[in-house]
């Protein structure tokens, strides 16, 4: 089976912005996890290959759901060997 291509785009176009709440907080401090708003038209693959391109790190898991806004929202965990805190800390979220 061939490995599906990933498309020449820049991997802000999938990753709109993080989200800043306090649920999003708790999880970055506890769970290693940190919540992006994405592209609606993504899927989790694509997301996957956008946060691991842009950010430098590996996915674990990917959680997406559809906010009361219309908005996507991403919940990603990081496998153990990167913090979350270091990168929510380089965008300015702690």
């Amino acid at each position: 089976m061939a490995e599906a291509k990933q498309p020449l785009i820049d991997p802000w176009r999938i990753i709109i912005h993080p989200l800043l709440t306090e649920k999003a907080l708790s999880e970055i401090e506890t769970q290693n996890k940190i919540v992006f708003i994405v592209n609606r038209k993504s899927n989790k693959n694509q997301i996957r290959w956008a946060v691991e391109k842009a950010l430098e790190v590996k996915v674990d898991k990917i959680k997406t759901m559809i906010d009361t806004k219309g908005r996507k929202k991403a919940i990603i965990k990081l496998t153990k060997d990167f913090n979350v805190g270091e990168i929510a800390t380089r965008f300015g979220m702690l």
